[in-house]
């Protein structure tokens, strides 16, 4: 099928672009406006008066008018633009907030976390998120959605990332629309005895009313924990064993309330709600009550962001069911995509949940029919088991480039998992709403918990067999984005090849594996050539990395502490050997040699030729008296001193007007050595 005979889809694209652009540009509020407004009038008056005008002229000043749209959108939502944002004014010292919590996040060992709005910066009203971290406390309880607190203090920067390959949070958390955090205690912040109540502060408070007569229930710890994400979308409860066996058996998607979930519960309410079509007009009842249902189901979950843009999105297959043409699917998709983008948020198109989601759906879409056409079983048995695997495969093509992107590993026992656990998972997510139900209505058997709680267990424990057999797990693939656009276009080449088979298609198909391959082969052969030494940041550790090719050498005393950061190093790199060495006290940067002090150092080594002096464990040394006799070129400072040892270097260099780094400021350090 070709989908870009769809023009929904055409324009979706098109948005898609722009955004990308205004993403990749940063151009000016004025510059966005005025060139959506200029290509808008040209538009009018091709339309207006010439009306025989060629229709390319006018598809292409449609085309290039939806890109500026893109580009305006994603100006308009970036918080420069946005006149009342808190950025717009003084941070300079501490000021008064007034912060209303719109989100609790997951808690860690140390703080609970929290988004909330900024409702006003001391007596003016202002707008914007932040992230709030609080100290825990187990005599206090911890805050819930919509609480109001006030507080006096000083908003901080998102820190960005420290070593190479790690992964962006800042970034990440700025696509979000949170540009800064605040780090609070307890006892110093002011709650608000009635603050007001918003949409989401009721549905969070229902959830909440749930979940307290869940755990009311006998169920196990584990399952209560799955039936929360299953059901509610609260995953903060879900133990790391658990949630390391979804990932690891490719089952992840079943934990993640979003669109499979939405998905099957509108399969559900398109049959139990059929009798209602037997009524005069009953078609269209039943369209507005299968979206009023999809959307109450969203308030009991809890309106979070994940679940507000499949309801949205499954709003509008609801209404391609209700038109019946199958191919309305793809332009109703892609008119939920462009309006979600366009009204709600452009900066959800750089989410991952977002991606996963829609890329999904639309290889469902798209693919599992044609794998349907390929097999037609005789039997009712198999007929459904090939269309379970149809769909497995079908999502499964669509999201492989995209989780090998961000997560770098594939389950390869994908399909496993999906036959097993997916043809019960309707009757569990139906059987999981009655429970919450009769729970509420407290007319809740203990037989039904004991049988629900029954099959969560099991369908834990055939997860945690599956994700057992690690021979099957790939990990650490080394995958960039150059990779994901090709694998994409491998993927749409060959399903277009197999869709109708003709000379021109088949060869396209080949080119982009041929140069997917030949990118792999470069790859490998730039970096066999690389020598690279990488001085890293770990808080209360040291790490040096020495890449020769593809072979890398992590010297630290701690291998432990540096797991993470040598992971996404060598993955990013691909490294395909990594040997782990204590640390010695000089190196070789080419010609010139690197000396490391630590606190175990009583006499300082005679070192001729010293260009770089790295500092760790907190040395007890006249820093001053070491440079006179030593004269590197520079002085660093890594994660394992203690900032009063660093204040005080940085003031001796300042002095000597020798550069300082801190890796804990200014991140790590890496030599290009050829």
């Amino acid at each position: 099928m070709r989908l870009l005979r769809f023009t929904t889809i055409k324009l979706t694209l098109l948005l898609i672009c722009g955004i990308l652009i205004g993403y990749s540009f940063n151009p000016s509020l004025a510059f966005s406006f005025s060139l959506t407004l200029i290509l808008l009038i040209a538009l009018g008056v091709v339309f207006a008066f010439n009306h025989k005008a060629p229709s390319t002229l006018f598809g292409f000043l449609t085309g290039l008018l939806t890109v500026a749209i893109g580009i305006l959108s994603l100006t308009l939502s970036e918080s420069k633009n946005i006149g009342s944002h808190y950025t717009h004014h003084s941070m300079n010292g501490k000021r008064a907030y007034t912060l209303k919590i719109r989100e609790v996040l997951k808690s860690n060992d140390f703080s609970d976390r929290y988004v909330a709005h900024v409702k006003y910066m001391d007596s003016l009203r202002v707008a914007g998120k932040v992230l709030i971290n609080i100290t825990v406390d187990s005599t206090k309880g911890t805050l819930l959605v919509d609480d109001e607190i006030m507080v006096f203090t000083t908003f901080q920067p998102i820190t960005p990332p420290l070593n190479p390959h790690q992964f962006n949070y800042r970034k990440y958390l700025e696509n979000i629309g949170i540009k800064h955090q605040v780090r609070l205690t307890q006892n110093n912040y002011i709650a608000n005895p009635l603050p007001y109540k918003t949409i989401f502060g009721l549905a969070s408070k229902i959830r909440n009313q749930i979940i307290e007569k869940l755990r009311k229930e006998n169920f196990g710890t584990e399952e209560l924990g799955v039936i929360q994400a299953l059901l509610l979308g609260q995953r903060n409860e879900i133990t790391s064993e658990i949630d390391s066996d979804y990932k690891n058996a490719g089952a992840y998607h079943i934990l993640a309330l979003s669109g499979l979930h939405i998905g099957i519960l509108l399969g559900l309410l398109h049959f139990l709600l059929m009798p209602l079509e037997l009524l005069p007009k009953g078609r269209s009842i039943k369209l507005v009550v299968i979206v009023l249902l999809l959307w109450c189901f969203a308030l009991l979950a809890g309106l979070s962001a994940s679940i507000l843009r499949a309801v949205a999105m499954f709003s509008f297959v609801a209404y391609a069911l209700y038109l019946n043409r199958p191919t309305s699917n793809f332009n109703i998709l892609a008119l939920s995509l462009f309006f979600i983008l366009l009204l709600l948020d452009p900066l959800l198109l750089f989410q991952v949940g977002f991606q996963l989601s829609y890329a999904a759906v639309f290889s469902i879409v798209w693919i599992f029919p044609l794998l349907q056409k390929l097999w037609v079983p005789k039997y009712w048995f198999l007929r459904k088991a090939w269309e379970l695997v149809s769909v497995s495969i079908a999502a499964q093509l669509g999201v492989l480039p995209i989780s090998l992107f961000y997560f770098h590993q594939f389950p390869g026992l994908f399909l496993v998992s999906s036959l097993l656990i997916l043809p019960f998972l309707t009757f569990i997510l139906g059987f999981g709403i009655l429970v919450i139900t009769l729970s509420l209505a407290n007319s809740l058997p203990p037989i039904l918990v004991t049988v629900y709680d029954t099959v969560i267990r099991w369908m834990n424990t055939v997860i945690g067999t599956v994700a057992q057999q690690e021979n099957f797990l790939f990990r650490n693939i080394s995958f960039d984005a150059i990779q994901l656009i090709l694998s994409y276009g491998i993927i749409i080449s060959m399903v277009i090849a197999f869709t109708k088979v003709s000379y021109k298609r088949v060869m396209v198909f080949l080119i982009l594996i041929l140069c997917f391959q030949s990118y792999i082969l470069g790859n490998r052969q730039l970096t066999k050539q690389k020598e690279t030494l990488v001085i890293g940041h770990i808080t209360r550790n040291t790490i040096l990395i020495h890449q020769t090719g593809q072979k890398a050498t992590v010297f630290t005393n701690n291998p432990m502490a540096s797991d993470r950061m040598t992971n996404d190093y060598t993955i990013a790199q691909n490294i395909t050997k990594v040997e782990h060495q204590p640390i010695k006290n000089s190196f070789l940067i080419g010609d010139d040699r690197l000396l490391i002090l630590d606190s175990s150092i009583v006499q300082l080594p005679k070192e001729n030729a010293i260009s770089t002096l790295l500092l760790t464990q907190s040395p007890k040394i006249n820093l001053e008296r070491l440079l006179d006799s030593a004269q590197p070129k520079i002085v660093i400072a890594d994660g394992s001193n203690f900032r009063s040892y660093i204040e005080r270097w940085r003031a001796t260099c300042r002095r000597k007007k020798l550069p300082f780094h801190s890796t804990g400021e200014k991140g790590a350090l890496i030599y290009n050595l050829r």
